[in-house]
Order: structure tokens, then C-alpha cells, then sequence
């Protein structure tokens, strides 16, 4: 990747299908050069695709769930010459069914290792850097899952929680650095999450609607870009249901949950 082409540069993770590939797509609209970085070999034709709006695309295939996939990311990152001005957490996983009894513990722990520890370890690498320059901001994306007990998709739900609350702390931490840091929160979005996860058959999956990924990177993209500390972004729904609960017990919002997420509850 040529480091003068006076493009500032952005990074997405995740960036091989859905919301991930939409956000970078919104960052090329807006003239960023970009890293992408995914575990599967289609981040090679998301790049392709970024390189025809007149931008410089550098794909990198590593499993972000891992240690060295994440470092392997950041000397990529290095190795452009550039600070980044953007960088798009997005990289995620979600395993389905009752913890106890149906799911495999290295699934969940795969989760765990994707979702929150490579997001943390990211984090600290790129963000040092970008203090130092005193500019970007850090979109990590969260979910409204965030903010409920997920039962049937625990160790998930807990996952986006811990990352809309490390976005929150973050933040103020650097307040006075010219960085910011944003949560996006979408809702159920129309992307290859449900069937990935192992989800078939609940009401979440079969009877919801679900918003469009594009609409949800653009949101995403103009509240990191505005420099707010979160977007909800999609349906007036999702809006109703984060606000429905910063007053129903915890309790509640788990019974309510569960009916979402339930094994067969689609039928």
C-alpha cells in the first residue's frame, strides 16, 4: 500500500461480509484508503470491490479470535507507513442454544476469544498510536443484545455488553486526546449472523424482521464520524426495546429475551 496518496487511512474487521463489508464501503465512498481484515478468503474480493472507487484496499486474512492473528493484523496495519484515522471493531461471532446443555465449550470460548479479547488487544494497539497523533476515532460494534440477558445466546449477548461498556470507558479515558470512541448497537440485521450462529428455528431468525446492513454501516459511519458515544442504529423497534430496558428488571428482560431466542420458537 503506497503511503502517499494523502487519503487518511481506515481499518475494518469483519469486513468479509454484512455490516463490516458495508462500513467499508462507506469509508471508500468518503475517500479512506482502507485495511480490511477477516478470517475467510472473500475479504480478498471486498478489497477488489473498495479498489474500484478509486481507493487503495490492503486484505488481510487472520482469525482475530487468536493471539497471533491479531498481531499479524496490527504489523500489517504498521507496514502502510500510516496512522490510522478510523478503525472499525467489528469482528464478531455468536454461538446459539442452552449453555449448559447444547453448546461446545471451545465454541464458547471462541466466542470469547473473538468478540472481546481480540477486540481489547486491537484496541490497545492501534489506539496508542492514535492518541499520539491526536486525531481518529474507534467504532466498536456492540449490539442491542447488549443490553438484556441473552438466554440461549449467553456468552454473546455478555460479549456486546462488555464491548458497549469498554466504548463508554474508553472514551472518557480519552476525552481530551482528540479520539474518540463509538458503540453501535444495531438490532436483528439481514446478514449471514443467524444461520452462522446456529439459529434456524428460533422466532429471532424466522419471524423478525430485519434492517438493512447498509443502513446500519451508514449510521454506524456518521455517528463515529460526529464523534458520538453510541447509535442505535435500524428500526424504531430497536430504539423502543433499549429503552424499555433502562427500566425493566433483569429478569424480565430475560423472559423476554428467551422468547426471541428460544430453540424452536420460530414454530
Amino acid at each position: 500500500m503506497d503511503d502517499t496518496t494523502g487519503k487518511p487511512l481506515a481499518v475494518v474487521t469483519g469486513a468479509s461480509s454484512g455490516i463490516g463489508r458495508e462500513l467499508a464501503a462507506r469509508f471508500a465512498e468518503h475517500g479512506y484508503d482502507l485495511v480490511v481484515a477477516a478470517e475467510d478468503e472473500r475479504v480478498e474480493s471486498t478489497a477488489a470491490s473498495l479498489a474500484e472507487q478509486a481507493v487503495q484496499a490492503l486484505p488481510v486474512r487472520a482469525d482475530l479470535a487468536a493471539f497471533d492473528g491479531v498481531e499479524e493484523l496490527w504489523q500489517r496495519i504498521q507496514g502502510t507507513g500510516r496512522v490510522p484515522e478510523a478503525v472499525a471493531i467489528n469482528a464478531g461471532a455468536a454461538v446459539a442454544g442452552d449453555f449448559t446443555r447444547d453448546t461446545d465449550l471451545a465454541d464458547e470460548l471462541r466466542l470469547i476469544g473473538l468478540n472481546i479479547t481480540g477486540a481489547v488487544h486491537l484496541a490497545r494497539r492501534v489506539l496508542p498510536e492514535m492518541v499520539a497523533a491526536g486525531r481518529g476515532g474507534v467504532l466498536f460494534t456492540s449490539s442491542i443484545a447488549a443490553t438484556a440477558p441473552g438466554p440461549y445466546h449467553a456468552t454473546y449477548a455478555a460479549s456486546k455488553a462488555f464491548l458497549l461498556s469498554f466504548a463508554e470507558a474508553l472514551r472518557y479515558e480519552l476525552r481530551d486526546t482528540g479520539v474518540t470512541v463509538t458503540a453501535l448497537l444495531p438490532g436483528p440485521t439481514d446478514t449471514e449472523f443467524f444461520d452462522r450462529a446456529g439459529m434456524q428455528g428460533t422466532k429471532l431468525r424466522e419471524q423478525t424482521a430485519k434492517d438493512d446492513p447498509a443502513e446500519v454501516a451508514r449510521e454506524g459511519f456518521e455517528a463515529l464520524m460526529a464523534g458520538k458515544d453510541h447509535v442505535v442504529a435500524g428500526s424504531m423497534k430497536n430504539k423502543a426495546q433499549v429503552a424499555a430496558g433502562r427500566i425493566m428488571p433483569e429478569t424480565a428482560k430475560a423472559a423476554t429475551q428467551a422468547r426471541q431466542t428460544e430453540p424452536g420458537s420460530g414454530s
